[in-house]
């Protein structure tokens, strides 16, 4: 089964009609029989930008919910270290904590297909093997 990594701005535009991003992340998100997967930072962030709307903490639980999205909590010692040795490395992109959960995901999943809002942050990010990753918008 394909596995797609899932960053924080699909979750929010797939749940906000009026994000500009909605109609293409919905097309991808909709056609998709595979399995998503993203980490707890991700969803952490998510939820907060929701917030905003009264009902948007629930979407986000229901969506992934429904999805049956896999959620990694890449919060151990070991990991932490490893996601800010990611995030000095990238200090000049920048990269922040979900993002560079979600390099150590992709390493830990051998999954390199992501659908990200972020082109510029994960167009420039490689896993510890030198590997991109392919951006699931920029993608045919």
């Amino acid at each position: 089964m394909k596995t797609w990594l899932i960053d924080t701005g699909p979750v929010v535009a797939y749940l906000d009609a009026g994000d500009p991003a909605h109609p293409e992340v919905a097309q991808r998100l909709d056609r998709f029989t595979g399995q998503l997967a993203t980490t707890s930072a991700v969803i952490t962030e998510a939820m907060h930008l929701v917030a905003v709307s009264r009902n948007g903490p629930r979407l986000v639980a229901e969506f992934v919910s429904a999805s049956g999205m896999e959620i990694y909590d890449l919060c151990r010692p070991p990991e932490l270290r490893e996601a800010v040795s990611l995030m000095e490395k990238y200090d000049d992109t920048p990269m922040d904590f979900a993002d560079a959960t979600l390099v150590l995901l992709a390493e830990g999943l051998d999954v390199h297909e992501i659908l990200t809002l972020d082109r510029r942050g994960f167009s420039t990010y490689r896993t510890r093997q030198r590997r991109h990753l392919q951006l699931i918008l920029d993608s045919p």
